[in-house]
């Protein structure tokens, strides 16, 4: 089968390489995937580029951990009622070499989930890492029906996600910060409220005009280190400010006593590290919003696999809207 792997870190041009792998087969507990489309995450990069001493555990590696496509042959155990099933993909390269860059993939059973029939395979290879993590970030404090909610980053992958899941989710409202007149628009397409360019204005004055003095039930930020005074100001009484990323810094100095004084939670989201629990509610909630026509998919950029490197590149600029994904 034709594949993309990586012997070793380093940059994508230098280290990615394009051929011929051995077709995987599924053991017990598995399902393999004929891939249409693999979809690339900023973690995806990350760990090919051994970020932050990041090591390369594999003597191959095939990246990505999101994908969807076909089931064609399944393990001991699985329903032979699953071959052919359309399937979106989860964490695929998560504890072993072999993600969704290749023809073929093999992951246990749950990690392929049957989509939706509104579901194309593009919009599918971009759910995964974004959608969970943002649902994580919404609703693991609780239903958040008549609630107020921020988003850092509302046109970000995970940032999209999360307006659209919390307007489903019964949101009261939805506000979210962004960098640009063009990001703004897309973020109000996926239904904020209202949107605040935080290199323009004060974040603060401007979403206390929206919600009043008492400030949003839940925080969904994309940079921690820049945004935790503003988020300590903004945060309600017994809210949660819940972040998947620092902005690349180490080390985050947090304002206690602004936070305790509201009783406030700060929650690290880590997809690859939530409970099976959390990722089962997810995927149903996930799934239900999709054929609830609540949720829109952004697809910035489509790659042949043997283009990957130049893909991996382009997630990595910063100047696209959306995910980058490989067609297969």
């Amino acid at each position: 089968m034709k594949a993309i792997w990586y012997e070793q870190p380093g940059k994508a041009a230098e280290v990615l390489k394009y051929g011929d792998l051995e077709q995987p087969e599924p053991k017990a507990g598995d399902v393999r995937i004929r891939v249409h489309v693999s979809g690339i995450n900023p973690s995806d990069t990350k760990f090919r580029s051994g970020w932050m001493g990041l090591k390369q555990p594999y003597a191959k590696t095939v990246p990505h951990n999101d994908g969807a496509g076909v089931i064609d042959a399944v393990g001991e155990g699985v329903s032979a009622s699953r071959i052919g099933e359309r399937v979106w993909i989860y964490e695929a390269q998560r504890g072993t070499a072999f993600g969704t860059a290749a023809d073929y993939v093999v992951v246990p059973a749950h990690k392929a989930v049957p989509m939706p029939a509104s579901l194309d395979f593009a919009a599918g290879a971009s759910l995964g890492v974004p959608a969970m993590t943002a649902h994580f970030s919404i609703f693991s404090d609780g239903p958040i029906t008549d609630k107020t909610v921020l988003v850092h980053g509302g046109a970000g992958a995970v940032g999209a996600y999360a307006i659209q899941l919390a307007k489903w989710g019964g949101a009261k409202t939805v506000l979210a910060t962004v960098s640009s007149d063009q990001k703004a628009a897309v973020a109000k397409q996926m239904g904020a409220d209202a949107t605040i360019n935080y290199r323009q204005d004060d974040v603060v004055s401007q979403v206390r005009e929206r919600v009043g003095k008492q400030g949003c039930d839940r925080i969904v930020d994309v940079a921690l280190a820049a945004n935790i005074a503003i988020n300590a100001k903004l945060i309600a009484r017994n809210g949660t400010i819940a972040t998947y990323e620092s902005g690349n810094a180490a080390n985050v100095e947090i304002p206690f006593y602004d936070l305790l004084y509201k009783n406030a939670t700060l929650r690290t989201v880590l997809v690859y590290a939530m409970s099976d629990e959390a990722h089962q509610v997810a995927i149903r909630d996930i799934n239900q919003a999709i054929t609830d026509g609540a949720v829109q998919h952004l697809i910035a950029a489509h790659y042949p696999l043997n283009e990957t490197a130049i893909a991996h590149d382009a997630v990595n600029s910063g100047k696209l809207i959306g995910k980058v994904v490989v067609d297969i």
